[in-house]
């Protein structure tokens, strides 16, 4: 995106890139189809220790502006869930588009190529490469992404190259992950692997409200990796497990219709059995409705809408979607994504401390902060 954005401008323009191919973060997206954008993208999405940083940039190449783009190509997309957009065929189309804005605007790209040493030097940098010997540049835009899955090629170069410029690195961990859980609070679940439910997640003032995994490790599904961005070790977490339901009247109306029911029998009817059945054996008991009074049938429910998970930490970096943390945006221009410390040298993307929410948020900050740095480097 930034170097179709400056190639467009008449800039002479290369991109080196460590991997065999480009865009494959893009290609393993939204499950093959790439979650390329939201609707709903603004400043609230996206977590920062500056959290006004992203506003420029958002503003200024908005979602509306790449979906005008994918539309140009004739990709067809679609909405899938809360302004998710994904290609109705394949994320493939995303690259290809993006590559064929690069030729358009005369755009050189090369693959395999390390990037040994960087220098500052009279008119801009130079660079050591591997492929390509030394190099020299008036710009250097780094767009290197975050430490999340470094089986594809993710590691923590943008952020030495920060620092070797003077730049702050605000501490980075994964996000967007699965929660592990250990020792008896992993007993309670970990034979109820492969068990989904629609569930609320709710940790350090933040709720939200999806679907939940339960896998042989912990927990997972977008309701955790969204919690797992606000989630720290200690952290109070809290699951609603009816949160389309009011459990309380539920059970008031079953007493009603079927005193003689058992509770794992009606929570069987509202959960999977197996779940319901391990709740009931571990931490609610079961008796007869008719048995129990409604302030105990009050206290199940709120137990119900406000369950204690404690976690043990996440599954880390080799399946976390994003990066938190990164290059201290107090130190880049938030129109354009330019040092503050070196001119000539700009940051976008991942690497940047801005990490959006699940949902195409991410892809959004990487158009946008892209854009940004293109329109002027």
């Amino acid at each position: 995106m930034c170097a179709a954005t400056a190639g467009a401008r008449g800039r002479r323009v290369l991109v080196i890139e460590s991997a065999n191919r480009v865009g494959k973060k893009i290609l393993m997206s939204g499950g093959g189809r790439c979650n390329f954008t939201n609707l709903h993208v603004g400043a609230g999405n996206y977590l920062s220790a500056n959290p006004h940083f992203c506003k420029s940039a958002l503003a200024r190449y908005t979602q509306w502006d790449f979906i005008a783009l994918v539309d140009k190509h004739g990709i067809a997309w679609h909405e899938k869930e809360l302004g998710q957009l994904f290609c109705d065929e394949s994320s493939k189309q995303i690259v290809r588009m993006l590559l064929d804005e690069c030729t358009a605007a005369g755009v050189r790209i090369e693959v395999n190529c390390i990037i040994e040493r960087v220098e500052k030097s009279d008119d801009g940098f130079r660079l050591a490469t591997t492929a390509l010997g030394t190099l020299n540049a008036h710009s250097l835009v780094v767009a290197s992404g975050g430490l999340s899955i470094p089986s594809m090629g993710a590691s923590g170069y943008g952020y030495q190259l920060a620092r070797q410029f003077g730049h702050t690195v605000q501490p980075t961990r994964a996000g967007l992950v699965p929660l592990t859980l250990a020792g008896t609070h992993l007993d309670d679940y970990a034979d109820l692997s492969g068990i989904a439910l629609p569930a609320e997640a709710r940790c350090s003032g933040q709720a939200f409200r999806a679907g939940l995994l339960l896998t042989h490790r912990g927990l997972s599904g977008p309701a955790i990796l969204q919690i797992s961005s606000y989630w720290q070790p200690k952290d109070d977490l809290r699951i609603d497990w009816l949160p389309d339901l009011d459990a309380y009247d539920y059970l008031l109306a079953q007493q009603a219709a079927r005193p003689n029911a058992e509770l794992r029998t009606v929570l069987s009817e509202v959960f999977v059995s197996r779940f319901a059945q391990r709740l009931c054996e571990r931490w609610l008991g079961s008796r007869p409705l008719r048995q129990y009074r409604p302030a105990e049938l009050r206290e199940i429910a709120e137990r119900l809408h406000d369950w204690p998970i404690t976690a043990s930490g996440t599954e880390g970096y080799r399946t976390a979607e994003v990066t938190l943390g990164g290059v201290d945006t107090h130190e880049l221009s938030s129109s354009t994504m330019e040092s503050r410390k070196q001119p000539g040298l700009y940051f976008v993307g991942e690497v940047v401390d801005v990490t959006g929410w699940l949902g195409g948020y991410n892809f959004q900050w990487a158009w946008s902060s892209a854009h940004a740095a293109g329109e002027v480097a």
